[in-house]
């Protein structure tokens, strides 16, 4: 009877474990992670049982971090996580974890500063193996087929020859990047005229004169720092700065960056001339651009920027917005044929198919489509010549005759759909929310205040429970805990609606959720952007930096001053006087938190 209860208690076990390496992912609300649901590889959901596992089982967890509307990400699931040989490799001897970065921005941005750090840049797909403890040990971005599972066998092999001495290397080295990272120490008083002054001169200094934008490739909108750059210039007006500006605008607008059919902004281009995007478009691109532009359009007294914003935002409206108020997060870089940008390309075959001759010219000429295109796959349309260029060559204004076109362009390419990511961020809903109300401001379209209101009425009513936030919702299923950007952004549109609205409630509910930033992430030594880590290393922040999004810790500050509350003005100071060191070591990067100083100086 004991060696029969034995025989049943192993097979048990041997099915229970089983069943906990297969594949999680099949029908999980993230989007990005039900695209792996049907993958060879056993992928696991992050959370506190991967850790527990890999120390339990002493093995190094991979974690490969990406987004639904990454193009290279669905390349190295077709080329690597869809590969049997390569699938039973790391189900053998790893922990293998698929992480949506959306979803999980406080490691997934833990991850991309160590890959920056030991390989110089980092982007996605992201792959990381970490320690059973959590330490990260090897990072790196897209690697083709052959040398991803070299780089497995080798990392097996030293993981089974050297597991202790790799375990404290990897604790050592982050122990290293955390010291790092908070070394500057805090001062008394803040030089803003010498902030102001060292923004310009750095953003002059990386400033491309002949094509716009800051740096070298690729050119990504930058839209914080253009922002404060936009502001700086109500201080004293620098012609050199207002042409960098201006220039990079335009470029912006008028090149391949922009979806000029349809509407809305690509997330970045691949070179420094703005021809060739990566064709995702995301929701806080959009939120962030029409808002620059209409800002923008008032510093340069310049209406085409308008103009600018509103098919911004009419597209968002069209393709992002949904029923239940919220946006979606994103359209995916490649279209349902799995060809990247197949949806906004053309060839001649199908701009002949879509338009009659007189239309087929004068779209060639309107958006450079003839002659060799600069993009694989067809060509895209840029602003080539203008309307009234063309109008006053044929002797006869051809405005209307746009507007068919572009019509009817857009009615030929509904067919080729790019997938959606359908998950409502509330950090990006809250953004689109600032967006909606600047554009009802400045357009009085009932259209924008309408889609503020029911927007108001999702972060409030799907997001929020009364107390505390969610970070996604997806469907009727309410994804994640909120990072300190979900707060901030949808604290900052709800505050935004109040005073268009009125409504007292509502800014009472923005100043509950700045309480809780404060709360949440802001400690003596500076900012957490999550309360619920669990890997180690995770440095405190003096200041953080601007990426594509606004810093949330400059936002938070801003916001901060907007209440007549004593106790969140003095942590707003104390904030920014414990930023200043770093913000003045490099200002392109804070350049939020020298704006949130122009505003409010201490």
């Amino acid at each position: 009877m004991a060696r029969v209860l034995a025989v049943f208690l192993a097979l048990l076990f041997t099915l229970s474990a089983q069943g906990s390496v297969s594949n999680q992912l099949k029908d999980h609300p993230s989007p990005y992670l039900a695209l792996h649901g049907n993958d060879p590889v056993h992928w696991q959901a992050w959370g506190a049982e991967v850790l527990e596992r890999a120390r339990r089982e002493n093995k190094l967890i991979f974690i490969a971090s990406g987004y639904f509307a990454c193009h290279w990400c669905h390349v190295m699931q077709r080329e690597s996580y869809q590969d049997p040989e390569i699938a039973r490799f790391l189900n053998t001897h790893f922990i293998p974890v698929k992480v949506d970065r959306e979803l999980q921005p406080t490691l997934d941005a833990h991850l991309i500063n160590f890959v920056e750090k030991t390989r110089g840049s980092a982007g996605w797909p992201l792959n990381v193996f970490l320690t059973p403890e959590g330490y990260p040990l090897v990072g790196l971005t897209y690697a083709p087929p052959k040398p991803f599972m070299g780089l497995l066998e080798k990392l097996e092999t030293r993981w089974a020859e050297r597991a202790d001495d790799l375990k404290e290397a990897a604790r050592l080295a982050s122990l290293a990047m955390k010291e790092e990272r908070v070394d500057a120490k805090p001062l008394a008083s803040i030089d803003a005229e010498g902030l102001h002054v060292g923004l310009v001169t750095m953003a002059l200094a990386l400033g491309d004169e002949m094509e716009g934008g800051l740096g070298m490739q690729p050119r990504f909108p930058m839209a914080p720092q253009w922002s404060a750059l936009i502001d700086r210039l109500s201080h004293g007006r620098d012609e050199k700065l207002a042409e960098l500006i201006s220039l990079t605008l335009d470029q912006m607008a008028k090149q391949g960056l922009r979806d000029h059919i349809g509407g809305g902004f690509f997330r970045y281009t691949v070179d420094p001339s703005w021809q060739v995007p990566h064709y995702e478009k995301m929701l806080y691109t959009q939120a962030l651009l029409s808002q620059l532009y209409l800002k923008a359009a008032h510093a340069f007294g310049r209406s085409e920027y308008k103009e600018v914003a509103r098919d911004t935002l009419d597209f968002a409206l069209r393709e992002l917005k949904q029923d239940n108020g919220g946006f979606i997060a994103s359209l995916s870089a490649v279209d349902e044929d799995d060809e990247e940008g197949g949806g906004y390309l053309w060839r001649d075959a199908q701009l002949k198919q879509a338009l009659s001759g007189q239309e087929l010219q004068f779209a060639r000429k309107r958006w450079r489509l003839e002659g060799t295109s600069p993009t694989e796959g067809g060509y895209l349309p840029v602003d080539h010549q203008s309307v009234s260029s063309l109008s006053k060559a044929q002797g006869a204004d051809l405005s209307q005759l746009e507007i068919t076109v572009k019509r009817k362009l857009l009615k030929a390419r509904e067919s080729r759909k790019h997938p959606q990511d359908t998950k409502q961020l509330a950090a990006w809903n809250g953004l689109m929310l600032l967006a909606l109300v600047d554009g009802a401001r400045e357009f009085g379209d009932a259209r924008y205040r309408k889609s503020a209101s029911d927007l108001r009425d999702f972060l409030v009513n799907r997001l929020w429970n009364g107390e505390r936030l969610f970070r996604a919702r997806d469907g009727k299923r309410n994804l994640g805990s909120a990072a300190m950007e979900d707060y901030v952004y949808v604290a900052a549109g709800l505050h935004a609606w109040s005073r268009l609205s009125g409504s007292k409630a509502d800014y009472h509910l923005s100043r509950t959720l700045v309480k809780q930033a404060w709360d949440r992430y802001f400690t003596a030594d500076g900012w957490q952007s999550t309360d619920e880590s669990l890997v180690p290393g995770i440095a405190s922040e003096q200041a953080m930096t601007d990426g594509p999004l606004p810093s949330p810790a400059a936002m938070l500050i801003e916001l901060s001053f907007s209440f007549e509350d004593k106790a969140l003005v003095s942590k707003a100071k104390q904030a920014l006087t414990l930023s200043y060191p770093v913000v003045q070591d490099q200002p392109i990067w804070y350049a939020s938190h020298i704006q949130a100083l122009m505003k409010n100086p201490l």
